[in-house]
């Protein structure tokens, strides 16, 4: 069993935890039903307000509000009127940066693996350093992994489009 990620890992800058996550393994499921470990293999890093991908470039609402505390809670969003989208908010309080989850061992977008893990509205603003249903474990494993552009945020413009901020194992 790897060492459960304490907020401490989460409440560091985006660039840095995002590319951190990878080869990390998600935990998910209950003791009644049992759980399962996916490796992380993509993410992709948005960087607060001034990041015209970030969700918390227009200010903070209801759907983001979490995204402007500590690092450490899940953000969960709906798109396209059928995915979850699973992020892991990151930084000191204030500071809205999140981490998406682009993909798990097995599972390749999004979309496909918030269904696969079964995440969806409930787990808005869980906390996964003390949550009995989902976190994350350092399994030892430092994967390579390269950078590359952000995926489907064509509305961002150019500079933001274009930012490395994608990271996946090779």
């Amino acid at each position: 069993m790897g060492q459960r990620l304490i907020t401490d890992f989460f409440i560091r800058d985006v660039l840095v935890v995002a590319p951190g996550l990878i080869g990390k393994n998600i935990v998910t499921g209950n003791k009644d039903k049992g759980f399962q470990k996916f490796m992380i293999t993509e993410t992709e890093a948005y960087n607060g307000i001034d990041d015209k991908a970030c969700h918390a470039s227009r200010g903070e609402t209801p759907r983001n509000r979490v995204m402007f505390g500590e690092g450490g809670k899940i953000y969960v969003y709906f798109v396209y009127g059928m995915y979850w989208m699973l992020n892991f908010v990151t930084a000191p309080a204030g500071i809205p940066q999140a981490v998406l989850i682009r993909g798990i061992e097995g599972f390749d977008g999004p979309g496909k693996l918030t269904r696969a893990l079964g995440i969806d509205r409930s787990y808005y603003g869980e906390d996964l350093s003390t949550s009995a249903r989902i976190w994350v474990e350092d399994n030892g494993v430092t994967p390579s992994y390269k950078t590359g552009p952000r995926i489907g945020i064509d509305y961002a413009g150019e500079l933001w489009k274009n930012k490395p901020w994608r990271y996946y194992i090779c």
